[in-house]
């Protein structure tokens, strides 16, 4: 459960304000925790279709760090994603702990991306 709610976050703050789970008409014998349990799913969908679209920009970013002899790790270019992103997320009432324990999550599955590129990219 603590990985949906950790995904969930993400979409809230990467794009929330144009991203929710498409509306289905309820039907007559489905009860509302089964209809908001289909909510959540669909967006937990959008939520790993937005992180493989991520990872797809940070393997851009990676090659170009590695063609260029850039370390992998920005400290302070993730200061500012990471001070942005907390408040974004006060505006969805998201505590500045949980949105700094997802974009550290985020931000390490980055790192171990672009250090498998610069390896790769120096092997050539």
């Amino acid at each position: 459960m603590k990985l949906k709610q950790y995904l969930l976050v993400a979409l809230l703050i990467i794009g929330s304000d144009r991203i929710f789970a498409q509306s289905t008409s309820p039907s007559s014998n489905m009860n509302p925790l089964e209809n908001n349990r289909k909510k959540i799913d669909s967006l937990d969908q959008q939520l790993i279709e937005l992180l493989g679209q991520r990872e797809l920009v940070v393997k851009e970013i990676g090659i170009y760090k590695a063609k260029n002899n850039i370390p992998p790790l920005q400290a302070a270019r993730f200061q500012q994603v990471l001070e942005k992103n907390i408040a974004a997320g006060k505006k969805h009432d998201l505590s500045p702990d949980f949105v700094t324990e997802i974009f550290n999550a985020i931000h390490k599955q980055s790192l171990r991306k672009e250090e498998e590129l610069k390896s790769s990219h120096f092997r050539q």
